[in-house]
């Protein structure tokens, strides 16, 4: 399988990583820029996982392809091997996961169509946790949070947890998410995003690859956890986030031989979003086990 020629620097970019061990690889495929519930431009996140000796680096903004040219451009400046990057809201079995979509067109209509499905939900959930929120006193959670984002339809629980943080003194946004927005908890609204299906069939049409991020962050039973991967490969994903900024080894370990047990490809990613916010820095990634093949080394292969 190819990446589609507008999803990468091309293969001659990233020729120096084919003489090298795949396992090795210094990988960042997840994290999010200010054109989603990041901090950072898509220069400067390009810049700090250069800085960080980063060899594979993507943006993957929640539901967003506005940060890919810039991306592209910043990673082309310094050399930096790049693939084109989304991270996609999912609801499967009443839950939000996430899954990345990597290597695609960024331009491929069914994409582009799908995404701007699940962007147009933001605002009228966001009015709703605005409501929930104004119940128990903490009012003027919507307008704070607008005048966080570049983009209305980028509003996210993520602006709206970094304003109760600001007013209530909270240091950490997980503090936050524990009292609120999520769990039953003031603020909680569930929302009805993509289908797993649908997700992964949006990246394939545009010639990528489908990663199901952080697995270890889903509350999800032992079978509930198979049942997900069976139905991920089954829809044509790819690989598991086994090396992610929010697992602890023992989740590497556990989630590399789910991997290899379906059959599916590990990637890596950081999850970045901010400094202070975020459990890793960019470029802070645990290599992929050696029980596991990385998703990259598809590419080795195909050279």
């Amino acid at each position: 399988m190819r990446l589609h020629p507008r999803g990468y620097q091309g293969l001659k970019d990233l020729e120096p990583l084919f003489h090298s061990d795949p396992w090795r690889v210094r990988a960042d495929l997840h994290c999010h820029s200010y054109h989603s519930d990041g901090l950072c431009s898509p220069q400067q996140l390009t810049a700090k996982a250069k800085a960080q000796a980063v060899e594979l680096f993507a943006l993957t903004d929640h539901d967003s392809l506005k940060g890919q040219q810039e991306a592209r451009e910043a990673a082309e400046s310094v050399q930096l091997p790049w693939l084109s990057g989304v991270e996609i809201s999912v609801t499967w079995a009443g839950q939000t996961i996430h899954i990345v979509g990597l290597g695609f067109d960024p331009e491929h209509p069914l994409l582009v169509a799908g995404l701007a499905r699940i962007r147009s939900q933001r605002l009228a959930r966001a009015q709703a946790i605005d409501q929930s929120l104004a119940k128990v006193g903490l009012e003027g959670a919507l307008d704070a949070a607008l005048s966080q984002v570049r983009d209305i339809e980028q509003i996210s629980r993520t602006h709206i947890a970094r304003w109760i943080a600001a007013r209530c003194g909270f240091s950490d946004l997980r503090e936050v998410f524990a009292r609120y927005l999520c769990d039953g908890k003031p603020g909680d609204v569930p929302q009805r995003w993509a289908s797993l299906r649908d997700s992964t069939g949006w990246i394939q049409a545009a010639g990528g690859v489908a990663v199901l991020a952080h697995p270890a962050r889903y509350r999800l039973s032992p079978l509930l956890q198979h049942c997900l991967i069976e139905e991920f490969r089954e829809a044509g994903g790819l690989a598991l986030e086994t090396a992610s900024g929010s697992h602890a080894l023992r989740e590497v370990l556990h989630f590399s031989r789910f991997a290899s047990q379906y059959q599916l490809r590990a990637s890596a990613g950081s999850d970045f979003h901010a400094e202070q916010e975020s459990r890793r820095g960019l470029g802070e990634v645990p290599m992929i086990a050696d029980v596991v093949e990385p998703l990259w080394s598809k590419w080795y292969v195909s050279h």
